[in-house]
This record gives structure tokens, C-alpha cells and sequence, in this order.
């Protein structure tokens, strides 16, 4: 839910992105540690690195199949790479994709896409500092810079790893004193939050976490007509590729084809040739399986009988070598036996154009929260409307138009953040996707306000994701006309709760931003009510209620108040407590007595009575209670526009566990947003949207709120 100190966090990560932070230049501290720092620290004192926000115990292996109370974990030791080997290096003859065996972890994904990094020294390095030792300056601590959510992050951690007979228990190098691949798969457990949280995945996540690139999906049962340029235009700009076989059941998972392919496994890419063979050109495919062995049997496989009709040149410059994980196989089968290609762009260029292009780029942060802005897919018309929303201005029509089409080409990413560490909790990827709707011209370059349900009703999605799924981000590339278009993010249900980062690449300069409405109350002119214009009977019922004093306390308006309520059989209620009894007084109270007269009481009983059609209006399905969607329409049917972030805090405060609100709970809203804007508004009678105060009338504000 809605907290102040997320606002306050929010609010000082935006101050420190505009400052640069965040940048591979300037990395944020992960979890505040500084590596230059802690390793001076450690040299100074003669200490070995022992890291206190990732320790060498149990439940940083996992929380499930590797828990503390998992067989599996059993007589895991933690060890420093001087202890496992003697003489342990960091990195043996520079980096390479065969330094990367898989363990006892189900992170092929992961290693696919370090595989592919060690493509390109330059980007291996941006994640890889240099400079890192077990001999000079060695202190026992290492770092990696690992992209996270729009912003690069520096994780220390110390070099013990989990062991079980002597041997690393997961990702080793086939080189058994080089230790890089092991620590940087450490550094991303502690990233996640465990080791076990790495289990399962897309490549694409690493791909991206490595690169701060933007990935695309290839279904390689239907294909584009030039994947096989689009690929080596990939592997020419130092794009990580990877690759799988689907699987039809759980029985099917790492399960081994006839020909030594392995179903639901991750593979990389990292080579395409043409070669002749049988005087025409054949093209070939490089494959790596991250186990470092198991590889493809079919033809041009390590001992197929293809290669002796190769030139023995040729055949060397394509650096065969038996059962190391990675092989040749022609694009024709590669195409038949695997399902689908990751690839991301490192800067994201277009693929399928011949020159190299830098996208424009743009990156929102959102959330969607349970009754305020988790609105869920189109298939839920109440509420989908409430998702958060932005605006894309298309200027300008791509350079190269397809079939003399004038169109404009943009990228939309869509991410879910930090759902691994969710994982110990249960927790797990939300399935997501999102919608892009075309701006109705009569709107289009008007104030931008967020889009209400009718809009949605009355008009279809232009493009969208090409399905939901539970991955961390679903993209896909659109081409529209110029104009301006609405963007929905959104999970598959509503009422699913994540933060997430939308990135939107376009070819050509655009505009982009966030539809929110703009903070502002329409409140009525205060009623000037005197006493003689007050109905005998009403006169006489205050009477009555208020007693000889002829003023009603808080206390008494309470007893009024539920008494009142209790009549309306057609309202769930749970009666009006004395804080919003106070507030009522609080608002109504003009001479400071902390109690109602004749007068302010009919106001206030009119604005009740006003309150009470209102929320009638919009109790559509007559429950009783508003949802917390209708509340939001009802708040603006009385005068109040309010952003994304206010209604979280609404609902946050007035909503009961069923994102329900009761009448008294609606009163007690609209008394305190009343309340807040005219006092603000006496601090700005200018109306310049900002007003300063003093403590104390910050105190007294706060204090009778």
C-alpha cells in the first residue's frame, strides 16, 4: 500500500537521476556500500571482506528447494577460492563463454547471456570492472555493475561461495581457478535476493541487466522474411542473442531431443556464417549451451560428416572443437528444432534498416496499486480506465516506409520491477501487457488529463502487446501514423500490485508524457446563511438535539449523525467516529468555539444531504458502498480532480480490505479534502499553486486534521 516515507524515496531518487546518478558513470551505491571504501577499510586493518548484507549462511542459498531446511543444502560449505584451489585468478586468458558451466541452479538463462557478453570485451567490462584481483591489493572483495530498472547499480560482495565436497555448487569455470563467472553470479543472487531466486527465467533479463539494452522476442514459428539478416546484423553490432525450445509439459522441461537439444533450456547465439558446401552456400548457426557439453548430433555437428567438404581453412577460421557446449548447426534446422530468439540491442538500433540508427528514448516510472491504478487488461471495462497512462505525439513518418507506407516506428518496453525478490514471499511475475490507443482528433493537443471509462468503451486499442505474460518485460515493436497516442500498461487482473518502468524507443523525435489530471478543487462559494432564513423545523429539530446551549458538540453531532444514518437501510455504514466528527466541526467552526451553532450545523447538514445523492449516483450496482473506482468518479462529480498518487493515499485510508467505501467513510474524505484546499488556499490567495508556512500553523493544520 500507499506509504509517505515511498513518496519521500521517490522523491529523492528523481532528484538524484536529474543529477546524474544512475548513469554507468556514476553507479548507485547497492544497498549503500562503497567498494573503494570497504576494500581501504579491509587493506588498512589486514581484514578479509566479509560482507554483512549478504552472508555466508543458508538463507542467502534460498528459500524453498535450496531453503535452510532443503536436503539440497546440506553440507554446502563457504569457502574463499584460495581455500578451493591454490593459486585462484580472477580471469584466465581473458573472458570467455566456456568460463560459464551451469551448477546445481536452474539459471541457464542467466548464463546464456554472460556467455554472450564475453562476445564484446568492451561490454563485459562495463559489468566486469577491471583491476580485480586474488593477488594485488586482494582484500577479499569483488563488484559488478548490473543494470536494474533504468538505473545502473555497483553490488559489493565478498568472495565466499557455497561448496559441497569441495566444488563450487553453482556456476563454475571449466578453467577451475578462475573464479569471475561465480562471483558475478553472487553478485546477482544478492542482487535478487538469493541464489534460489535465479532459478528460471528469460535471457532477455540477463541480456538487459547486462547491458541496460532493450530486448525483442522472435516466435520462430512465424518469422519475419529476414531473420537471418536480422541476426547477423545483431551479432556485427555486439547484440546478445539467445535462444529455446518450448516445452508442452512440466515432464518436457530439460528434457533431451533425439538429436542432443535440450527442451526449456536456454541457449545463446554467438555466431552466423555462410560456408560452401556441395558448390552453394550454406548458412550456419553457432550455438553454446551453457552446461559446457550436451551438444546438437545432427548435421554439421562437432563429428558430421559435412565438414569434410569444407575447406580446411574455412573449417579452422569457424573454430571447431569437440564437446565444449557449443557447436554449428544449419539455419534451416535451427529454424525447424527451436521455438524462439531473444535478442537485445545495446543501443537500441533498428535491426531491419541498413543503417545504423540510435533510437530516441524515454523512460516512465509507475506503479499499479490494489483500488487506485491496478485496473487490469481491456477484458475488465470497469476498471481498466484506472490504470496509470501516457501520452506518445508521433512528429515525424519513418525514413524508409514500408510498401509506401507513411508511418512512424516506436519500440515499447514494458517492465515489471523487483518481482524475484517477491519469491520468498510467494510472490512471483505478474502476467502484463499494454494497449496504445490513437487520441480522438478533436482532442488531440489539448491539456492532457487522464482518459475516464467512456473513452475506452467508445474506442478500440490501434496496437498492443502481442499477449500477456508472466515474464519481467513484454515489448514489441509498433508502426502507426503520425498523431498522438494513450499507452495502458496494465496487468492481466486487476488488483495486482507492482512497480514498474515503461520505456518507449521511437525512431524519429517525439514527445512523450505521463496523463495524470492536475491537482484542483471547484469548491462552491461558502453558503451566507442567517437565521432567519432557516426553516421553522429545522429550527425546532436543532432545538431539540443541541439542548439549552443551543450548540452542538462534537460528541453530540456524533450521536446525531449515526442516529441519522441508521435510517438509510439502503447504506452500509459502520457509523461516523469522533476524529471525523472532529473534522466536520473543524470545517464548519468559523468562531473558533469547537462546536456548531444553528447556522453552521444547516450548512453542514446540506452538504450531508448533497454528499448523500452523490454517493447514491454512484453506488451503481446499489451495494450499499462505493468501489474504489466509483469513488474516484464520485470525487469529481463533487469538484475534486486529484492525481494518480492522491488516489492511492485515498484508498489507502478510506477503502476496507474489499476496496469498498461506505458512506461515512466518502463524508469523512470530501470533509477533509474541503478542509485541506481551503486552508491551503487561505495561505495562497493569489491562486500561484504554492504557499508557504510557519511550524506552528503547520502543527496547528496537522494537529486539528
Amino acid at each position: 500500500m500507499f506509504s509517505f516515507g515511498g513518496i519521500a524515496a521517490k522523491l529523492e531518487r528523481d532528484r538524484l537521476r536529474a543529477e546524474g546518478v544512475g548513469d554507468h558513470q556514476n553507479s548507485v551505491k547497492y544497498l549503500g556500500q562503497d567498494y573503494n571504501t570497504l576494500k581501504q577499510q579491509c587493506l588498512e586493518s589486514g581484514t578479509l571482506f566479509e560482507d554483512p548484507l549478504f552472508p555466508a549462511v543458508p538463507s542467502v542459498l534460498g528459500f524453498k528447494e535450496l531453503g535452510p531446511n532443503s536436503g539440497k543444502t546440506r553440507g554446502v560449505r563457504w569457502k574463499r577460492p584460495s581455500e578451493i584451489v591454490d593459486d585462484p585468478q580472477f580471469i584466465v586468458g581473458g573472458a570467455t563463454r566456456t568460463d560459464i558451466c551451469q551448477g546445481a541452479l536452474g539459471d541457464c538463462w542467466l548464463l546464456a547471456a554472460i556467455g554472450s557478453l564475453t562476445l564484446n570485451e568492451e561490454l563485459l567490462h562495463r559489468v566486469v570492472p577491471h583491476g580485480q584481483s586474488f593477488q594485488e591489493d586482494y582484500a577479499g572483495i569483488f563488484h559488478f555493475l548490473i543494470w536494474q530498472f533504468g538505473e545502473w547499480v555497483d553490488v559489493v560482495i565478498d568472495d565466499r561461495l557455497p561448496t559441497k565436497d569441495g566444488e563450487l555448487v553453482f556456476v563454475h569455470s571449466a578453467e577451475c581457478q578462475e573464479f569471475w563467472s561465480a562471483l558475478l553470479e553472487k553478485a546477482y543472487a544478492k542482487l535478487n535476493g538469493s541464489y534460489e531466486a535465479l532459478s528460471g527465467g528469460s535471457t532477455t533479463e540477463g541480456f538487459e541487466d547486462f547491458t541496460g539494452g532493450v530486448a525483442e522476442m522472435y516466435d520462430l514459428k512465424r518469422p519475419p522474411r529476414n531473420l537471418s539478416k536480422i541476426i547477423c546484423k545483431a551479432l556485427e553490432r555486439g547484440s546478445l542473442l539467445g535462444c529455446s525450445i518450448d516445452i508442452t509439459s512440466a515432464f518436457d522441461m530439460e528434457a533431451v531431443t533425439f538429436k542432443k537439444l535440450v527442451k526449456g533450456h536456454a541457449y545463446s547465439v554467438t555466431g552466423f556464417k555462410g560456408v560452401e558446401y556441395r558448390g552453394r552456400q550454406e548458412e550456419l548457426i553457432r550455438i553454446r549451451n551453457p552446461w559446457g557439453q550436451v551438444e546438437w548430433t545432427g548435421a554439421w555437428s562437432d563429428s558430421s560428416s559435412e565438414w569434410n567438404e569444407v575447406d580446411p581453412d574455412e573449417k579452422d577460421e569457424l573454430q571447431l572443437k569437440m564437446e565444449d557446449g557449443e557447436f554449428w548447426m544449419s539455419f534451416r534446422d535451427f529454424m525447424r528444432e527451436f521455438s524462439r530468439l531473444e535478442i537485445c540491442n545495446l543501443t537500441p538500433d533498428a535491426l531491419t534498416v541498413e543503417e545504423t540508427k540510435k533510437w530516441h528514448t524515454t523512460l516512465f516510472e509507475g506503479s499499479w496499486r490494489r483500488g487506485s491504478t491496478a485496473g487490469g487488461c481491456r477484458n475488465h471495462p470497469a476498471t481498466f480506465w484506472i490504470n496509470p497512462q501516457f501520452k506518445i505525439k508521433l512528429l515525424e513518418e519513418d525514413d524508409d516506409p514500408d510498401d509506401n507506407e507513411l508511418a512512424c516506428s516506436f519500440l515499447v518496453a514494458l517492465m515489471q520491477k523487483h518481482r524475484r525478490k517477491e519469491r520468498h514471499a510467494g510472490g512471483d511475475m505478474h502476467t502484463i501487457g499494454f494497449a496504445v490507443y490513437e487520441v480522438p482528433e478533436e482532442a488531440q493537443g489539448c491539456q492532457s488529463v487522464h482518459l475516464k471509462k467512456d473513452f475506452f468503451l467508445r474506442n478500440q486499442s490501434q496496437a498492443r502487446s502481442e499477449t500477456f505474460i508472466n515474464l519481467r518485460e513484454v515489448s514489441n515493436h509498433i508502426r502507426l501514423p503520425p498523431g498522438e497516442y494513450i499507452i495502458v500498461p496494465s496487468t492481466f487482473e486487476p488488483n495486482k500490485e507492482a512497480d514498474f518502468i515503461l520505456r518507449v524507443f521511437t525512431e524519429k523525435q517525439s514527445d512523450t508524457e505521463v496523463l495524470d489530471d492536475e491537482i484542483s478543487a471547484d469548491l462552491p462559494d461558502e453558503e451566507e446563511i442567517s437565521e432567519d432564513d432557516i426553516d421553522e423545523n429545522f429550527r425546532n429539530m436543532f432545538q431539540q438535539l443541541a439542548g439549552e446551549d443551543m450548540e452542538i458538540s462534537v460528541f453530540e453531532l456524533r450521536t446525531i449523525l449515526n442516529r441519522v444514518i441508521a435510517r438509510h437501510k439502503d447504506l452500509k455504514t459502520d457509523g461516523f467516529s469522533m476524529d471525523s466528527c472532529r473534522n466536520m466541526v473543524n470545517l464548519m467552526d468559523k468562531d473558533g468555539s469547537a462546536r456548531l451553532g444553528l447556522v453552521e450545523f444547516q450548512i453542514l447538514w446540506n452538504k450531508i444531504r448533497n454528499w448523500l445523492n452523490v454517493f447514491r449516483q454512484h453506488d451503481l450496482d446499489k451495494s450499499g458502498t462505493m468501489s474504489s473506482y466509483e469513488m474516484r468518479l464520485a470525487l469529481e462529480s463533487t469538484g475534486f480532480k486529484l492525481d494518480n498518487k492522491l488516489h492511492q493515499v485515498i484508498v489507502a485510508r478510506y477503502a476496507d480490505e474489499s476496496m469498498g467505501v461506505d458512506f461515512d467513510n466518502f463524508v469523512c474524505c470530501l470533509v477533509k479534502l474541503e478542509t485541506m484546499f481551503r486552508f491551503f488556499r487561505s495561505l495562497d490567495p493569489e491562486g500561484s499553486g504554492s504557499a508557504v508556512m510557519n511550524l506552528g500553523e503547520w502543527l496547528t493544520f496537522t494537529m486539528c486534521g
